[in-house]
């Protein structure tokens, strides 16, 4: 029993070894160092590794026969790295050229966020009800990693010219909310570091923190509390409790596998000459790659996919479109839309059923097929109107084929993706219009994107048309919506209207100078992470720019879970008052 209170106390150790580890390589990375700092700051580098590489050879001494085959998989490609980092860069073992430079300091910054990765997992992760409610622990992860992303951003080696707090708030919300409305050039303004961290914020925002930390803790304990998976079930929107953790697993292959198929063919639709070297390449397509399927529309072009260099490079569009269409959908559509993949391919093309029912009507769920509806109704008429509202004008230019391919980027990207292929500002009126409408929408719920969401605007739709029709409830695909999405739907459109409003009001105060359609733009952007502007956020006051980051913030977490974060739950009563009708038209 000491033995193991012992051996639970070094593990403390080690952890909080490894995360001051990770602190002094942040600061080595956002400072220069003078040889004497950076020597002592290698001696602590060392310290840590070789205490990481103790606690996991005591972990397998400890626990051998309770460790699972993929964490001892894990654990030997790890001290593989760090044992390697270690001869070379500390003992100078081994050419560079032989050893794939691991003498460079990355490699032995990176070994240490593998140590801090690796002890992080081992503590388990419990999350308290009684403590914080799932929409207050939400909400405080977010608000947490926006603090985090501002202090990184504001380090010296993360921009060329240096950045006020507020202009790095103002990042870090905007990456974090995968907004992409930006005050400075991300391009010219951020070095490679200040842009690497903009990167993992996007991928953090995109997914949430707790996915991360959740997942890996459970991916190497194997075990976890019926507190946390009731937290995580509702935060994943997962069927039911026992798949939270299967839920997870998926959503992050499913993210890193488009992710990389991406950025492979943004790596492959671009000519070498636009960059630098390699590695320069190499990050276009991988930062471009992960804020597209994000929804992001951070890029690190001065006019996004508007630059000369790219504005006629349709292969790059349509790559981009598909990995912002997917990353709008949804995960839980996703994988619905894999298993229904699977199931065509088994029962359908294959001709067997593998033991299975071969009539399968509900494959592919309600929920799914009013949103894939939804999404691609509104791509084609978005398509449509933009085309016919712009052939003579910002397609101008173009050939038949790229007009079509622009159209379809302009009815797409308002859908909270956020890049853009043509000027903004000089967009008619009426094409204005539509893309407030496509904002507002937004995209799919549980995903990347933000807005009402689709199955929001659809129920709107739906509802209005029963009611035409002399019916009192929603009926679709031989099923009824439940009552409580009806209401929880027009109470996010009605939060979302009065977010928006309040807005724009005080916009028009602090920023009277500016054209109310160009407030008003801003502000939909901004409440729905869309990230798309008329060219005034930069010019804002320093109040404006505070009131679009809480717009931001509540536009990502949700008008309706910052009211169930503030409010008390009411306690369920048995009664029920006399009904009656209100006036209405």
């Amino acid at each position: 029993m000491k033995n193991a209170v012992d051996s639970t106390k070094l593990y403390r150790i080690v952890f909080i070894l490894s995360l001051v580890g990770l602190l002094v390589f942040i600061l080595d990375f956002g400072f220069e160092q003078g040889k004497i700092l950076q020597a002592s700051i290698d001696g602590y580098y060392f310290v840590v590794l070789v205490a990481g590489i103790g606690a996991t050879f005591l972990r397998y001494f400890q626990r051998l026969k309770s460790i699972k085959f993929k964490v001892i998989v894990f654990d030997v490609l790890s001290l593989a790295l760090l044992f390697s980092v270690i001869a070379v860069h500390f003992f100078s073992l081994g050419d560079q050229t032989h050893w794939f430079s691991l003498n460079k300091e990355n490699w032995v910054k990176f070994a240490i966020f593998l140590t801090f990765i690796r002890e992080f997992s081992e503590l388990k992760l419990d999350f308290n009800r009684a403590l914080l409610n799932p929409a207050q622990l939400f909400i405080a992860s977010f608000l947490a990693i926006i603090f985090v992303g501002s202090l990184l951003l504001v380090l010296p080696n993360a921009t060329y010219d240096g950045i006020s707090f507020l202009d790095a708030l103002f990042t870090s919300t905007s990456a974090v909310c995968v907004t992409g409305l930006a005050v400075v050039d991300t391009g010219s303004h951020f070095t490679l570091f200040g842009q690497s961290i903009i990167m993992l914020l996007i991928q953090i925002g995109g997914l949430g923190i707790l996915t991360f930390a959740s997942y890996f803790s459970y991916f190497f304990t194997g075990t976890t509390s019926y507190e946390t998976q009731l937290v995580l079930s509702d935060i994943t929107n997962a069927q039911k409790i026992g798949e939270v953790f299967s839920v997870l697993k998926k959503i992050i292959l499913i993210t890193f596998s488009i992710e990389l198929v991406g950025a492979l063919l943004i790596y492959y639709s671009l000519d070498n000459t636009l960059f630098n070297n390699f590695f320069d390449h190499v990050f276009f397509a991988a930062f471009h790659a992960v804020s597209a399927f994000c929804n992001a529309g951070f890029s690190t072009f001065s006019q996004s996919l508007y630059e000369e260099s790219v504005r006629f490079n349709y292969a790059l569009h349509l790559v981009v479109i598909a990995l912002f269409v997917l990353g709008g959908l949804g995960f839980p559509i996703v994988i619905n839309l894999l298993r229904y993949a699977r199931y065509l391919l088994i029962n359908r093309f294959l001709g067997f059923s593998n033991g299975q029912n071969q009539y399968k009507p509900w494959v592919l769920h309600l929920n799914s097929r009013i949103n894939l509806i939804t999404t691609f109704t509104l791509l084609i008429v978005g398509t449509m109107i933009f085309f016919i509202t712009e052939f003579h004008h910002t397609l101008e230019g173009h050939s038949w084929f790229g007009k079509i391919v622009t159209a379809l980027f302009g009815a797409a990207t308002p859908r909270t993706a956020g890049f853009n292929t043509v000027d903004m500002s000089t967009l008619n009126l009426s094409t204005l219009m539509l893309v407030f409408l496509l904002m507002w929408i937004g995209a799919s719920p549980a995903s990347t994107g933000g807005g009402i969401k689709t199955s929001t605007f659809a129920i709107a739709t739906l509802n209005f048309l029963s009611l035409a029709r002399g019916k009192n409830r929603i009926e679709v695909y031989r099923r009824e919506i439940a009552e409580i999405s009806v209401k929880r739907a027009f109470a996010i459109m009605s939060l979302s209207l009065m977010v928006i409003g309040f807005g724009t009001f005080c916009l028009a105060i602090f920023d009277s100078e500016k054209p109310l359609l160009s407030i008003a733009f801003e502000c939909f952007s901004a409440y729905s992470t869309v990230g798309l502007s008329l060219g005034v956020t930069g010019d804002l006051s320093p109040a404006s720019r505070f009131v679009l980051i809480g717009i931001m913030f509540v536009g990502r977490v949700g008008m309706l879970s910052v009211l169930i974060a503030v409010f008390k739950k009411e306690k369920y009563n048995n009664y029920r008052y006399p009904s009656e009708e209100i006036t209405i038209n």
